[in-house]
């Protein structure tokens, strides 16, 4: 079970990496799209989204500090989902149908990201100094 934990950390770990980075390799498609959100400070909120997602990668990715990277995760998820996928605010039902689901894959991204919270630390091959 180790194993396969540390393959879901590795993966799980990887796409937050992944996204963290497009924070900041897609910037300004990102700050446009945070913009017709709505979102205040855009050209802040995206780089400070992409370095919680960073970190939290790196944290589920190397077993450094899983509170700090689950703390980011939290940090980063609610108000995304609630400002960014706020499906119950969209009249068309095609946009909707994407804001919903969107909405519910960051739901089940915190939720897994909480149940990091009871696994014993350190965690297994978790790098350590």
């Amino acid at each position: 079970m180790e194993i396969a934990f540390l393959i879901g950390r590795i993966i799980v770990g990887l796409y937050y990496l992944f996204n963290g980075i497009n924070h900041f390799s897609q910037n300004k498609t990102l700050v446009a799209y945070a913009k017709s959100h709505n979102v205040p400070l855009a050209e802040v909120a995206v780089p400070f989204t992409g370095v919680l997602l960073l970190v939290a990668g790196l944290s589920i990715l190397t077993g450094i500090w899983p509170l700090v990277g689950v703390v980011a995760l939290v940090v980063f998820l609610l108000p995304v989902s609630l400002m960014m996928h706020n499906f119950w605010a969209v009249a068309d039902p095609m946009q909707r149908a994407l804001e919903m689901v969107n909405f519910l894959k960051n739901m089940a991204l915190l939720g897994s990201a909480l149940m990091f919270l009871a696994i014993p630390q350190p965690w297994p091959f978790s790098v350590s100094f």
